[in-house]
């Protein structure tokens, strides 16, 4: 019987049994199975021909003749055993390189003198000697796998499971490549442009070379055409759900009048870019279709106020409108200003967090027609959840800062039976690329203005040496009625760490700002004491406010206008510019002060981009370039698996050619029903979107 891919790997013939077996332990069986055990980086273990050895701490890989083998014994675990051997070089001899294993007495019955060995490590010298410790090895004349597999080349490195070793693994794939058929590996994507950047490129190729690559270029183009492949296919997914979701049929909010009375009773203008986003809202939520909507717009750009606006729209025929907000503070914070703009309105309101359950003009919902019944608002946190029950006519779902709640929390909210429209809103600037990947089944909206009544903020970056220069200026501030943030990385002081901690902090900033009242507020606090804190920071009570990045998210009060960041480098870009959009939001100018003592360049670099910019998109997608997307979506909840490509994240290129490639294919063939989407289809049925959907 002719092998496939779904062929045992017992019947590779060359395959050493051992290698198998081991396999087979870990539920590896056919070769489609070891090929799609994709390396997840590779080392340069290219042979190096120079005669003449050097200290470094890259390794390097070079040609060796084992002159003498000999054991050292000593501290009862096996000793140390030794290769002495002379640098092949240009086919001369040249230097003396010692290899050297220490507890591995083994490697003395594998290794004989006049032996041809690939050897790759770190070299250093020690008492005149050049030595390498550990050395991955590959004997040249060695029968029992291919010579250059493991050494001497651009070599795969795998994420391993118990049972399994490098080589072991390396030999297993080899071996499948060698028998490895083209028409076995059908392409997923159409086939590319004949003069782009993908000419020439097949699956089948590019697998060959991710595993064995022949140079550099080849491995980095094998990389991009199959982090396109897995780009689109998530794209695939993606739009498949929108559009089932869009065919499932939902409630047309078409009476605005509430709406339009909070919107003439507002104390302010929506910007241009506020009034732009509302009605995108509007028209989705007109349609007797589900609204699956981001709201992504900077901090203080307001978003919250659009928010109100679309849940005035979804209770005015009696249905319930929710938002659930991911801190307990953030949801206090948004009912009282709903109390504050929606109850003059006559609309029903309640509160749902872990420690607070109350509810205002609940008469309204019983004296009300039945036919045109207001319905209720409900704010609240992840304690939502816990009152399912009680959500039985939901009109609207709002999740604010979403990548906050996992996939799972989403789901039990957001429930397919009552087809509710959703608009998910973030005040964490997403690149276009996380965008079209991870927001793929979502409509975008975009708020890319500020209100023109807020204030301007003054980034700078200083050294703890200034601290007291820098509290000189805080108290004056202070003194002019402004408030203040003092925010720290740690709650406490750690043995493991030298960053600073908000408890500590505090005792340093009381002494610092004399006649001030300073307040504490950090994760470990009660809800009650929080809240506490909060609402004496608000009331004006607590001038200055030591913290955590429990302030991160939400946190409004105007009449705060200077921040101070300690240890500023220890932050991300993104948490930095979140941490900043709590000072802005009054008509204030506004300070924020950078506290690093870290002069390395790529950190100094890093605060520069702070200096210089206010715009969040900007700092997001550096942010994205330095640090990689993160757990963007909260998928660590959802039990989806993670990109296998996920570094190309930040090409928009690549992420918009995925996109469009998607579209085609389902434009032509919507059920890819094509013999040759055969294997493609089987790909889309048999997993969840790798990158966790924001509505799954």
């Amino acid at each position: 019987m002719p092998l496939s891919l779904e062929s045992p790997l017992d019947e590779l013939r060359s395959l050493p049994a051992r290698v198998a077996s081991s396999l087979r332990r870990e539920g590896v069986v056919t070769l489609r199975q070891v090929l799609d055990w994709l390396p997840f980086r590779h080392e340069d273990r290219t042979y190096n021909a120079q005669p003449l050895l050097s200290a470094s701490p890259f390794p390097s890989c070079h040609q060796l003749l084992v002159l003498r083998v000999e054991q050292r014994r000593f501290g009862g675990r096996g000793g140390m055993v030794c290769a002495h051997c002379e640098v092949i070089a240009s086919g001369a001899m040249s230097a003396r390189l010692t290899l050297r294993w220490f507890g591995v007495p083994y490697i003395k019955k594998i290794l004989v003198e006049g032996q041809t060995l690939f050897a790759f490590g770190k070299i250093k010298e020690q008492r005149g000697q050049w030595v390498m410790d550990h050395p991955e090895f590959e004997i040249a004349d060695s029968t029992d796998a291919e010579p250059g597999l493991h050494t001497g080349r651009i070599t795969p490195i795998y994420r391993l499971r118990s049972g399994i070793n490098q080589k072991q693994l390396r030999t297993a794939i080899w071996h499948a490549l060698e028998v490895l058929q083209p028409e076995w590996v059908p392409d997923r994507l159409p086939k590319p442009r004949a003069d782009g950047e993908f000419a020439g490129c097949s699956r089948f190729a590019c697998l060959r070379e991710l595993h064995f690559p022949a140079d550099a270029s080849k491995l980095s183009q094998a990389r991009r055409y199959l982090a396109l492949e897995e780009f689109t296919l998530l794209q695939l997914r993606v739009l498949n759900q929108r559009q089932q979701r869009l065919e499932q049929g939902g409630i047309a909010h078409r009476d605005w009048s509430l709406a339009d009375a909070l919107l003439k009773a507002l104390p302010f203008t929506l910007t241009q870019a506020q009034q732009r986003c509302l009605e995108e809202i509007r028209a989705d939520m007109q349609r007797p279709c589900p609204m699956s909507r981001l709201l992504h717009g900077d901090v203080g750009s307001g978003k919250t106020v659009l928010a109100f606006l679309a849940m005035a729209a979804a209770v005015a025929r009696g249905h319930q409108a929710v938002l659930m907000a991911p801190t307990q503070i953030l949801a206090e914070q948004h009912y009282a200003k709903a109390r504050l703009w929606l109850e003059p309105l006559g609309i029903p309101l309640r509160l749902r967090t872990g420690s607070r359950s109350e509810q205002h003009g609940a008469d309204l919902l019983a004296a009300a027609p039945t036919s045109k019944a207001i319905g209720e608002m409900v704010i609240g946190t992840h304690a939502l959840l816990h009152d399912l029950g009680a959500l039985d006519r939901l009109g609207l779902v709002v999740i604010d800062e979403q990548h906050k709640f996992g996939v799972a929390q989403r789901a039990r909210l957001i429930r397919a039976e009552q087809s509710p429209d959703v608009l998910v809103m973030t005040a964490t600037p997403i690149p276009r690329t996380l965008t079209l990947t991870l927001y793929g089944e979502l409509d975008v909206s975009t708020i890319d203005q500020r209100p023109a009544q807020r204030g301007g903020i003054t980034t700078r970056i200083r050294t703890p040496k200034c601290l007291e220069q820098a509290a000189e200026f805080v108290l004056t501030q202070l003194r002019e009625g402004r408030q203040a943030y003092l925010v720290f990385p740690l709650i406490e002081e750690s043995e493991k760490s030298s960053m600073g901690a908000a408890t500590k902090g505090h005792k340093q900033w009381q002494k610092l700002l004399p006649g001030i009242q300073v307040g504490l507020l950090h994760g470990r606090m009660s809800g009650e004491q929080k809240e506490k804190v909060m609402r004496e920071f608000h009331r004006g009570e607590i001038q200055a406010l030591v913290s955590t990045t429990v302030i991160e998210v939400g946190v409004d009060v105007p009449n705060a206008s200077i921040m101070i960041i300690h240890d500023a480098d220890r932050f991300g870009l993104a948490a930095l510019h979140q941490l900043r959009g709590r000072i802005g939001r009054g008509t204030h100018q506004s300070y924020c002060i950078l506290l690093t003592g870290d002069e390395d360049p790529e950190a100094q670099e890093k605060l520069r981009i702070m200096e210089q910019t206010h715009d969040g998109f900007v700092i997001s997608e550096e942010d994205l370039r330095r640090r990689g997307p993160g757990d963007v979506l909260g998928q660590a909840q959802s039990g989806s698996a993670p990109l296998r490509f996920g570094d190309f994240l930040a090409d928009t290129r690549l992420i918009s050619l995925a996109r469009t490639l998607a579209q085609r294919i389902l434009s032509r063939d919507p059920k890819l029903e094509e013999p040759r989407w055969e294997d493609l289809r089987q790909v889309l049925l048999q997993a969840p979107a790798q990158g966790a959907s924001a509505m799954q």
